[in-house]
């Protein structure tokens, strides 16, 4: 592909197509760090989710008319193509409306927008503050479109509005975040706050706590009762979603059959790696040996963000020296603590500019944790920083003379940028990363819940039958909890999170580890049609620099299908 190109139509309309997004929703503008939407809210009206879909339309019409001029036009038009195909897919299955998840729903895109719009300044506070108001708004739209699909008869299942009801409280009252977010507001540069903008903040705080507490009593005394119990959505909606998150169309039942498989790679992988930490070990006395190790253990959050920061600097260091092309502008990546307690640890992105925020690696620690183990985490921060998340985003951010804006921060696909951290994982144990048996059990750990999601997620919502491991026969919820606490080593109440995180958002789970395998395949491809003269480092910057697109558009370009 060309360096420094011309843009051209194809580039204009993929960029009018992401200015027409932000503006439609201000939430994925501050994800994307796109300037002039951050004292903005969506209003999640019926009308909202039909305007998105229209817009949806109306591009798809407009990019299959675009003639393209060259290899990145060719790639644009396959991956928007893709894109809004796969979207308006899910779109036509009727349930839009009535998401109420325990993840990525409206209730937490609401509250977890307020993480990532800057304050640096006070100016920026008076922003937020506006914003702020605006949340009543937002939730009252949302309020109107769960309505709306109740009336149709569409309703989200009773697992998931449970979860909602239990993660609306920390929101609520003198205590609860929108307050405490307002009483704590101070300016990153160290200016005060003017006492307007903090009236303007501790009165805004109120009605937001007060709108979810609303959404708190329909949820619990209007949409309860109503809601289904059955988890499953069905083969034919989890299709449409698989496609979605992947990008590519896969097999369903040997993705499956290849998912319980891979589990018992790992598994069996895991049981020797314990023999290497302590001679004639279970996996679980390992574990309970490296727990205890106090060389291991971490004290305290500022502790585990100093860790945090420390190997992803030295990550940085080596991988540029060597393995990577590491630009000086994407060098930088901050290690914070998160202010949610979900558990999760998450990667955001630098904004356009890559100097106004920059890429920033999250630790969300629950309450009342305070101690950590190394040895679960260093593949972690070699998955949300270098070479993962941190990498491969902010490369693709930073090819402003290659890439239009939507290539650059609008485009993501999850099978793409989940599947690429996954193999950035495998990748850094393969280079010796991770030679510390410790570490390299860590690693397999993690791909271990990752296999047993495939296996979950595609089995209960396909309703394929259960493995063997827990009986067979028909998928119920204490088979899917057998099989993910046989696999996966986290406290109970995170994996009880996680598995409510795959009954109620189909598709997206098994897209880090059926992306791996994707990315993998690729990359094998490719090895074997070059030969000898295969270089790895040429093939990770020509893959990166194609952008977060769909799985199927990746392979066909690093093969060099749109030359």
């Amino acid at each position: 592909m060309p360096e420094n190109r011309v843009p051209t139509d194809v580039d204009r309309l993929a960029e009018s197509f992401l200015t027409a997004r932000a503006a439609l929703n201000p939430i994925e503008a501050t994800f994307w760090g796109l300037p002039g939407h951050d004292s903005e809210m969506p209003d999640f009206t019926p009308a909202w989710f039909e305007q998105n879909a229209q817009l949806r339309r109306d591009t798809l019409a407009a990019i299959r008319a675009a003639e393209s001029v060259d290899a990145t036009d060719r790639i644009t038009v396959a991956a928007l193509t893709e894109e809004l195909e796969s979207a308006l897919a899910c779109r036509d299955l009727g349930v839009e409306e009535s998401h109420v998840r325990a993840l990525a729903s409206p209730l937490q895109d609401i509250r977890d927008t307020f993480d990532l719009t800057p304050a640096n300044t006070p100016s920026d506070w008076a922003v937020i503050a506006e914003r702020l108001s605006k949340v009543p708004e937002s939730v009252q739209g949302y309020l109107a479109s769960l309505r709306d699909a109740a009336a149709r008869g569409v309703v989200a299942p009773q697992r998931q509005i449970r979860a909602a009801i239990s993660q609306c409280a920390p929101n609520l009252g003198d205590e609860g975040f929108f307050a405490t977010f307002a009483r704590d507001a101070q300016a990153e540069d160290g200016e005060p706050l003017t006492p307007a903008v903090r009236a303007d903040l501790e009165r805004s705080a109120r009605a937001a706590s007060d709108a979810y507490a609303e959404l708190r009593d329909y949820l619990e005394s209007d949409l309860l009762p109503v809601g289904p119990e059955r988890d499953a959505v069905g083969r034919e909606h989890y299709a449409a979603y698989s496609r979605y998150f992947l990008g590519a169309q896969v097999d369903l039942e040997e993705t499956y059959a290849w998912g319980q498989e891979e589990l018992a790679r790992i598994t069996s992988a895991m049981e020797e790696t314990a023999h290497r930490i302590k001679p004639g070990a279970s996996v679980a006395e390992a574990m309970e040996f490296l727990d205890t190790d106090p060389g291991r253990r971490l004290e305290g959050t500022d502790a585990l963000q100093a860790w945090m920061q420390e190997k992803s600097d030295a990550a940085i260091e080596a991988l540029g020296a060597s393995h990577f092309d590491i630009p000086q502008q994407i060098r930088r990546l901050e290690c914070r603590i998160a202010p949610t307690h979900s558990g999760g640890i998450y990667y955001t992105g630098p904004s356009d500019d890559l100097v106004t925020r920059p890429g920033r690696m999250w630790w969300s620690v629950p309450e009342g944790v305070t101690s950590f183990s190394t040895w679960r985490e260093l593949t972690t921060v070699y998955h949300e920083g270098v070479p993962g998340h941190h990498l491969q985003i902010a490369q693709t951010v930073l090819r402003a003379d290659l890439l239009n804006r939507w290539r650059r921060i609008g485009s993501w696909v999850s099978g793409h940028g989940e599947g690429w951290a996954l193999y950035a994982e495998r990748l850094m144990a393969d280079l010796g990363f991770l030679d510390d048996p410790g570490d390299y059990l860590g690693m397999l750990d993690g791909q271990s819940m990752r296999a047993a999601r495939v296996v979950i997620d595609i089995g209960v919502h396909c309703e394929l039958p259960a493995p063997a491991e827990v009986g067979g026969g028909e998928w119920t919820y204490d088979k899917a909890w057998a099989l993910l606490t046989a696999h996966a080593n986290m406290p109970e109440p995170t994996l009880r999170f996680e598995l409510d995180r795959y009954l109620g958002w189909p598709g997206q789970a098994p897209s880090y580890k059926v992306g791996e395998r994707l990315w993998m395949q690729a990359r094998d491809e490719v090895k074997a049609r070059e030969g000898a003269g295969f270089d790895l480092t040429a093939f990770h910057r020509r893959a990166l620099d194609v952008g977060s697109v769909g799985l199927d558009v990746l392979h066909r370009a690093v093969l060099g299908g749109f030359d």
